[in-house]
């Protein structure tokens, strides 16, 4: 009786990872179907569009199936200054959101916790925006800063401004309004990982001499360092890809053109598929690979 009880509950114990594994699959089956439905599947597309060659003697827009890898060299040497353009533009965006955005997240999630009601209050200002569309901000924004209204006027009369100059489709204008439409993304993650800072590590620090300078550097900004580097990459990421603000129809100009308006002229007005498509996978796997090296320099891999 006891080897059969024995054999019993050796052969229930080994049928137990098995029945785990199965619940983790079943469980994780929905995810990996979404995932290769909406991600992998027009991705591999994307590919294969980028390969694609002309149809000898066919019309404008049309393509088949081909091999052409030069099309990635090709487009690389034609858009090379965009490239480093819209990567130039989301870095500079990013530490301009970063350098707003910490001070704001540190008075939300530490300075204002004993008046809930302006916490409260400061962060749906942070979250208001996202009730407005992208376009209409961004449009406001063209006119707010256009040659005709008072801010020009005042820059232009303390010479900060040249009496010809203008600030829509300046360099300045695009990272202005890049940095203003992502701040919300650098804004939250920052501020939940200091909402859940211990306060008395920093009365401690206090209570060792350290100066508020101190404490901060060696106490308050490591433990934020996950919600900066969360915050980086919401902001950077769509940053680098953006076409609207660079947009001659917005904040923009023909100068001021980024990569993610290459792609969207290549696709919608010059139909030219495997050109905008070899783009697509250029910036992915250049945006995955400055994100990887990023993270781990940064020291948070779990991010990954």
């Amino acid at each position: 009786m006891a080897f059969a009880a024995f054999g019993t509950a050796t052969e229930a114990a080994s049928h137990t990872p098995l029945r785990r594994s199965w619940v983790a699959l079943a469980l994780a089956g929905p995810g990996l179907a979404y995932l290769a439905l909406f991600f992998l599947t027009p991705f591999v597309s994307l590919i294969i569009t980028s390969l694609q060659v002309p149809v000898e003697f066919g019309d404008v827009g049309q393509y088949q199936a081909g091999f052409a890898v030069e099309n990635y060299a090709i487009v690389v040497e034609a858009y090379w200054p965009q490239f480093l353009r819209a990567f130039g533009y989301a870095f500079a965006a990013t530490v301009a959101a970063l350098l707003i955005s910490y001070p704001l997240a540190y008075f939300i999630g530490v300075t204002a916790r004993k008046w809930p009601m302006i916490q409260a209050l400061t962060l749906t200002f942070v979250i208001a925006p996202f009730f407005i569309s992208f376009l209409l901000r961004t449009l406001a924004w063209k006119q707010l800063l256009s040659d005709d209204t008072p801010l020009v006027q005042f820059l232009k009369t303390i010479a900060v401004l040249p009496p010809d100059g203008h600030l829509v489709g300046t360099p300045f204008a695009v990272i202005f309004g890049l940095t203003y439409n992502f701040i919300p993304f650098m804004t939250l993650p920052i501020y939940t990982t200091l909402e859940r800072l211990d306060t008395r590590y920093l009365e401690a620090g206090s209570d060792l001499y350290a100066s508020p300078a101190t404490t901060f550097w060696k106490v308050t900004l490591p433990l934020s360092l996950p919600g900066i580097v969360s915050g980086t990459l919401l902001t950077f990421i769509p940053a680098a890809g953006d076409f609207v603000n660079a947009s001659s129809t917005f904040l923009g100009s023909s100068q001021t053109s980024m990569i993610g308006n290459v792609i969207e002229s290549n696709f919608l007005v010059l139909q030219n598929y495997p050109a905008a498509a070899a783009l697509s996978v250029i910036l992915m796997g250049v945006i995955l690979l400055l994100v990887g090296v990023y993270v781990r320099r940064a020291g948070t891999e779990e991010l990954l």
